[in-house]
């Protein structure tokens, strides 16, 4: 729809002396879609047309011109088509959402684009050129100073909650600046649009200064990381430092500084984006550095001030302060590792930087001579070598680990007072421990929460996994339970992160066993209080506690690391050698943790599906959140190979595959990129697709035809390109070379091996598919092709040529600020809805939805779950017109803010598809589940758990609207779904057998049905009994269509027998009611409301208000964060 056929400055530009003085401010060219060229003058008093021509400068009004205060006006005047489409373009976009078109924070890139034309656009091609953004802006007055800006807003003041929203806000609005002006800068500086400060060097070695941002690629220079590994160390590094970042950042001392850090992935060049700290460039970095080393421990320097500011960091982030020797052999005090270093702006601020080895070092990839890890991580083939000698575990892993560390401590100590009191009542038949027992107050009992929860900072530091709670009450009660029974069993079965049993299961116990509450209550005083008050024989029982879960601490429960144990060229004084020893000792227990606790607690929450992974970046995340690094997944797909289930994870194992294989194919890309010139850009990434993906066996690179006219005038540019090698080199690859570095990649780095030698043998033995792989290493690459029918299988030609490929994008890394109020209120919002307080949950979400609106804007990965639970309440609570609202929020909001395929988009239009149902629109329902089908194909195939519930979903939805045949398909490709993932006998297949029944039931297939609902009352009755109100609903079905099969029976054997002449009863066809309907996609989905009675409602309320009573005690404070729901109205949460 054309308005105008173009619209420009004019060249008469800008407005002579003389005519200023009339009030001239600028001259705009256009050209009417009738074809006519005008020439308008904007001036003070108005927009009118001048009698300017391309050659003439005439800046008089023409004849019947007329001043008009709009320039909308204007045109309306002079041209009609402008008028009648201007309208109409108006009405079009008014008619569109919000939120299709409020930018989002973060710039998202889709990996598929429909083909655009390139239409012509003056306005677009001054605003390139007129701001100089690809250019170095060196006008001064215009350049943001990063650094200033990044420090300032965390020093706004933080007292109420006014004063953190409007930090909060202000820290994530310049975040999401500087990320995007990062990106930017990255892409000019590897394009080469930028100057380097030090051009007569190698370009490997260039760093680059661009509008306030230091830029420095992910090359090993001047062999700094040597003895770390060299470019693959140098590669890994930013990463590690941006983690480091991203924890000092969520610790957020005061008075300690980092530095704003991006690193962006792009065109096989990795690129770290950093603000510049004050005055660093005009001095050396030996005379800046106050703190820490800048070789790697060989010199080590440290300072009282950096000393004091970390140690308020060292409790949440699990660093030990301990002392390393400097060149001198003397003895220096360092609170971090030795690489972090100290300096001191001239703004006067404290910063820090380097932090990459924040987190201590992971022993199962650094095989250190004459060190022997644990059984279980040798049983695992452990150490293993790795690329680079950076491998850290992750902040997930530490923090899981000192939980299940606080179990066992728990656990240890209530035993031991246990025994003791069974010894003194032994003595003299009198309880002891009275007057003790007593002494517990409730201020020392709130302060028995584990350690990471003591300081208000460490507990917005745990906010980055919201599903690792901490869950110290309940765990301390179970801990004492399990104590009691002396339960012989090892230690990994006992429920770590999250997987704690319900305090109430706790308390239940506590009132069999007499005397346990008494010794839990003394065991968790003896770690609130120092040990001061209480008899030597309790502080010696902390004490062996202490002892045996290595803490540092001899009176307190408290774990930390050194992350300096293992690190090159680091040394300790002798004094400290038990304490190393100690050290050494618990990163051996961490790393075996990981192996022995980690996996199989991911691989078993696979299996009971709580985990579902669907696509490699959810994958990734699953193993994130319980700290286990993508380096593992090899022995995470070994592990799932020798579980007996592997059946019931296929799903998961093939993910996991095609994670690997794309993750070995972006390492083989990055280099393959780095050797490719900019004008062959486009051949080389659909040549390398090919060899990937094509069954074409042999590829063949398709040169730009200028290579070989302009070889001579190439050699001498070629060096603009940083790393460049033999610029055709690229051209020679093959698929059987690409399959075999694949393999080959996967055998060194994942120590998996992969069985292949071409993509369709991969295909068929693991049974991937091809569109599914392209999406993965485009997203992963960065790569963005045109969206077309692709056939990867012709054997006859390539699957892409260069058009096919448009575009290549940055893969950007940064920190993502959080919102610490408005996710409180979130989290409170999911325990009072869990506890069944509807109203008061949906008002502390509503209320937490302000909040996240207040801080990040209108468009977040948070106000997405945010509005996704507000819908489901609404739903559960009778508003279906406002949760039909508030879902499609969400849905707009996933789409735009995690991309239009991504897995939680898929969930989003699936919960939109019921809510559509709920309130009449079942075409509508249809189609959102059709689409939400086609994608979850595109993303994860045919073979997914989570197909099942769409298929269900669709089916029913089809049954609805009577379409037989087709709902039978569905719902019988969801049974043979459920039966091979949930196992025959489970709950789910039962009730899919019954769905099946309804539909052949409909369809008067009277015996079909009986057939299915026989199984489904077979599996009832064996998992829940004959009593149980779901047998026995199934019996009265089975009864039901047992008699219409009788009556259908003899109506026929009535036909048979008598001809035209019988008389025959009417049959009854129900055709299904929407509410039953209705009723069967609640279930299926999740959702099931449980009509009360009276006297059910009153239990309720007496269940609720001894719950209250329990939360005034501080019992349920943290522990109700996550959990699954425990009222009988089971509300489902997503």
């Amino acid at each position: 729809m054309q308005c105008l056929k173009v619209l420009t400055m004019s060249g008469w530009n800008p407005p002579p002396g003389n005519r200023k003085m009339h009030g001239d401010l600028m001259y705009l060219y256009m050209v009417t879609v009738e074809e006519r060229h005008i020439s308008i003058t904007a001036s003070t008093r108005g927009f009118y047309l001048n009698q300017s021509t391309t050659y003439t400068f005439n800046p008089k009004p023409a004849n019947h011109s007329f001043l008009s205060h709009s320039l909308v006006e204007l045109l309306s005047q002079i041209s009609p088509a402008f008028k009648k489409n201007f309208t109409a373009l108006q009405k079009k976009r008014v008619q569109r959402h919000p939120f299709e078109r409020i930018a989002t924070p973060f710039q998202v890139y889709s990996w598929t684009a429909p083909q655009v034309d390139h239409a012509m656009d003056c306005v677009r091609a001054e605003d390139a050129y007129t701001s100089r953004l690809g250019y170095e802006e060196h006008i001064p007055g215009q350049t943001r100073d990063w650094n200033e800006e990044l420090q300032t807003t965390r020093e706004l003041p933080r007292k109420n909650l006014p004063e953190r929203l409007l930090r909060e806000r202000a820290i994530f609005k310049v975040h999401s600046d500087f990320a995007a002006a990062a990106t930017r800068g990255a892409m000019a500086v590897i394009d080469g649009n930028v100057m380097a400060i030090n051009p007569g060097e190698e370009t490997r070695m260039q760093m680059f200064i661009w509008n306030n941002i230091f830029f420095s690629l992910g090359f090993d220079v001047r062999d700094h990381y040597l003895e770390l590994g060299g470019d693959a160390a140098a590669h890994a590094a930013p990463t590690n430092d941006l983690n480091g970042v991203r924890a000092y950042g969520a610790v957020d001392v005061e008075g300690l500084y980092t530095l704003g850090t991006v690193v962006v992935d792009y065109r096989g060049y990795r690129v770290t984006a950093q603000s510049i700290i004050p005055g660093i460039l005009e001095r050396e970095q030996e005379q800046s550095v106050i703190y820490g080393s800048i070789d790697f421990g060989k010199t080590v320097v440290s300072h009282s001030k950096y000393l004091e500011l970390l140690e308020k960091t060292s409790r949440p982030l699990k660093v030990q302060r301990h002392n390393v020797l400097n060149e001198k052999d003397e003895a220096v005090e360092l609170c971090s590792s030795v690489e972090c270093k100290g300096i001191t702006g001239n703004d006067g601020r404290h910063y820090i930087l380097d932090l990459l080895r924040t987190f201590p070092p992971d022993l199962n990839f650094l095989p250190v001579d004459g060190e022997e890890l644990s059984p279980e991580s040798q049983r695992q083939g452990f150490p293993r070598p790795h690329r680079h000698r950076l491998a850290c575990l992750r902040q997930e892993l530490i923090e899981a680990f000192v939980e299940h560390r606080y179990l066992l401590f728990m656990k240890m100590a209530a035993l031991q007072l246990m025994q003791q009191k069974a010894n003194k009542d032994a003595k003299a038949n009198v309880p002891a421990i009275t007057e003790t027992a007593e002494t517990p107050t409730e201020n020392k009992a709130e302060k028995t929460q584990t350690p990471a929860s003591e300081s208000t900072s460490a507990t917005e530091a745990s906010t980055d996994s919201p599903s690792q709670t901490e869950n110290n009450t309940s765990a301390a009660s179970q801990a004492a339970t399990e104590g009691e029974d002396k339960s012989s069993k090892p230690t990994a079965n006992r429920p770590q992160n999250g997987e704690c049993k319900s305090p109430l299961e706790g308390k239940e116990l506590e009132e069999m066993i007499p005397g346990l509450a008494q010794a839990k209550e003394l065991a968790q005083t003896l770690v609130a209080e120092d040990g001061s008050c209480i008899d030597p024989k309790s502080r010696e029982v902390v004490l062996n506690a202490c002892k045996a879960v290595g803490s540092i601490s001899n009176t307190s429960f408290d774990i930390r690391f050194n992350p300096d144990i293992f690190s090159p060229g680091v040394r300790f004084p002798e004094d400290a050698a038990d304490d190393i020893q100690k050290q050494k000792q618990l990163l051996k227990d961490a790393a075996a943790f990981l192996v022995s606790c980690q996996i199989p607690s991911l691989v078993k929450d696979c299996l009971d599906h709580s985990a579902l992974p669907m696509d490699g970046a959810t994958l990734t995340e699953a193993l994130h959140q319980r700290g286990i690094n993508v380096r593992y997944l090899g022995n995470v797909l070994e592990f799932v190979d020798k579980t007996p289930a592997k059946a019931q994870l296929e799903h998961f194992y093939r993910i996991g595959i095609t994670e690997m294989i794309t993750r070995c194919a972006k390492h083989f890309f990055k280099t393959y990129l780095q050797g490719v010139e900019l004008s062959a850009l486009s051949a080389a990434v659909s040549h390398f697709l090919n060899c990937f993906l094509s069954s074409f066996p042999d590829a063949v690179a398709h040169l730009p035809p200028d290579e070989l006219v302009s070889r001579r005038k190439n050699r001498k540019r070629r060096n603009r390109v940083p790393g460049g090698g033999d610029n055709t080199a690229w051209a020679s690859l093959t698929p059987s070379e690409m399959w075999k570095n694949i393999a080959s990649e996967a055998s060194s780095y994942y120590h998996f091996t992969i069985e292949c030698e071409s993509v369709d043998l991969v295909v068929e033995k693991y049974g991937l598919q091809k569109s599914t792989l392209l999406r993965e290493i485009s997203l992963k690459t960065g790569i963005q092709i045109l969206l077309k029918e692709y056939n990867f299988d012709s054997r006859h030609k390539p699957a892409l040529t260069e058009e096919d490929i448009l575009n290549i994008f940055p893969v950007v890394k940064h920190v993502n600020p959080k919102a610490s109020d408005a996710f409180h209120f979130f989290q409170s919002g999911q325990a009072k809805v869990q506890q069944g307080f509807l109203k008061e949950g949906c008002e502390l979400i509503n209320e937490a939805l302000n909040l996240f609106n207040n801080v990040y804007g209108a468009m977040h990965v948070e106000i997405c779950a945010c509005l996704r639970l507000l819908a489901r309440l609404n739903y559960i609570m009778g508003d279906h017109a406002e949760a039909l609202s508030n879902q499609q929020k969400a849905v707009l909001m996933s789409e735009r803010v995690l991309g239009i395929e991504h897995p939680n988009t898929v969930q989003e239009y699936m919960h939109l598809a019921l809510y559509c149902f709920a309130n009449g629109q079942l075409s509508t329902a249809l189609k959102l589940l059709y689409r939400a089908r086609y994608l979850m194909l595109v993303v994860s195939g045919e073979d997914h758990p989570e197909m099942a519930l769409l298929d269900s979903n669709i089916g029913l939805v089809l049954h609805g609207v009577m379409e037989y045949d087709l709902s039978l398909r569905f719902l019988e490709n969801a049974l043979t779904i459920n039966t091979k993932y949930h196992g025959a006998r489970s709950l789910k297949v039962a009730l899919s057998h019954h769905l099946v029944a309804r539909v052949y039931e409909s369809k008067a297939e009277f015996r079909s049905a009986l057939q299915h609902e026989k199984e489904g009352y077979t599996i009832y009755k064996n998992q829940m009994g004959e009593a149980h109100e779901k047998t026995k609903e199934s019996s009265e079905y089975l009864k039901y269509l047992t008699q219409q099969a009788v009556s259908l029976q003899r109506t026929m054997n009535e036909i048979y027998k008598n001809g035209s002449n019988a008389s025959i009863t009417p049959l009854k066809f129900t055709a299904p009611s929407m509410a039953s309907v209705l009723e069967q996609l609640n279930i299926i989905n999740g959702i099931i409301f449980i009509p009360l009675s009276q006297k059910d409602l009153e239990n309720l309320k007496a269940e609720v208000q001894r719950r209250q009573q329990l939360q005034e005690l501080g019992r349920l404070e943290e522990a109700t964060e996550d959990r699954a729901l425990e009222l009988d109205d089971k509300i489902p949460i997503d």
